[in-house]
């Protein structure tokens, strides 16, 4: 019979996993089960980037989905069939690019093929984003291992949980904040607009038509207006038709994300509220001047994200056997 300290030990090991899932975690989770872990990730990871270089914002902005809605659990990453529309066909994530989806892919058959039934969807994710980050300039930080991928996936879940380009910053503000996350979060974690891209139906409203007085948003730099106007030109016809975010340096982790919203080189309203608003313009104008204070800012932030809503335990989630179907489908 166990001692009754031994007990209380145990129970309170228990109450704290249940209260905060992260304490069952670890940097080297896959340490002893999955030797080569990262460097299989880092090797797809590189290779993906350099055949696609816009897999790094496609990528963080799939992580992101996928977090706020149910937590960081793959849950973005199931295919929809006839007896549930999954959470990626939702319009909202209907945008979401392959790219992101295939280095994912890419990583989990290598790993399969290594270590099979180990390595989460969820970790792959979690760490192909902070890889794709630091690879293309962005800081480094701490991802915790061991989530398991969830076993719910559902659109009807989606709808309120996830900002849209042309929500107001006080919508916005009360999706993190609803989430734990406070406004200079928010304003960081909106710093990795700095990669990535963003389809012309999400800002067409802002350069056609914009109001009797002016065809496009008066905010916006003329020129910067005039062509978004020209490269969008036939987005009816091809709905794929995109603009980087960051128009300066599309493809590096920097701060000229904020640098440029001074300058009306916002893209989405979203992006240009940011500097409109007083609640989040201070953030902007330190991050656009001290890029070190919006990456340090931007690490907590990412590391404290990617801890969200994290399942851990064979009751609350699984290991995956593919990250587009829960075991019970492709068994």
């Amino acid at each position: 019979m166990a001692h009754p300290p031994l007990i209380l030990s145990i129970l309170l090991i228990l109450i704290s996993t249940l209260i905060n899932p992260s304490n069952s975690l670890s940097l080297d989770y896959y340490k002893k089960t999955c030797p080569r872990f990262e460097e299989i990730l880092k090797n797809t990871v590189v290779d993906k980037q350099m055949k696609q270089p816009t897999t790094a914002g496609g990528t963080t902005r799939l992580f992101f989905h996928d977090c706020f809605v149910d937590g960081c659990d793959a849950s973005v990453l199931i295919s929809s069939n006839a007896f549930n529309k999954a959470e990626r066909d939702h319009d909202i994530n209907l945008s979401l690019p392959g790219d992101a989806f295939d280095v994912v892919v890419r990583a989990k058959s290598e790993l399969e093929l290594d270590c099979p039934g180990v390595v989460s969807c969820s970790d792959i994710l979690a760490v192909a984003t902070r890889n794709l980050i630091s690879m293309v300039g962005g800081p480094y930080y701490n991802v915790m291992l061991g989530r398991k991928d969830g076993l719910i996936s559902k659109a009807s879940r989606v709808e309120g949980n996830l900002p849209r380009g042309n929500m107001s910053i006080s919508e916005i503000l009360a999706i993190f904040a609803n989430k734990g996350f406070n406004t200079q979060e928010m304003v960081a974690l909106s710093g990795a607009h700095t990669i990535g891209f963003s389809h012309c139906k999400e800002f067409t409203s802002r350069i056609y038509n914009y109001s009797k007085l002016s065809a496009y948003d008066p905010v916006m730099n003329p020129r910067y207006a005039e062509g978004l106007r020209k490269a969008c030109a036939n987005y009816v016809k091809d709905p794929t038709m995109a603009a980087f975010n960051d128009i300066m340096t599309p493809g590096k982790f920097d701060n000229m994300y904020f640098q440029n919203l001074p300058r009306g080189l916002g893209l989405l309203a979203f992006d240009q509220g940011l500097y409109a608003d007083a609640r989040t313009r201070p953030y902007v104008e330190l991050y656009s001047k001290n890029e070190q204070a919006f990456f340090e800012a931007f690490v907590k932030a990412m590391e404290k994200l990617s801890l969200y809503g994290v399942k851990v335990g064979r009751l609350h989630g699984e290991v995956r056997r593919r990250c587009d179907q829960f075991n019970s489908l492709s068994t």
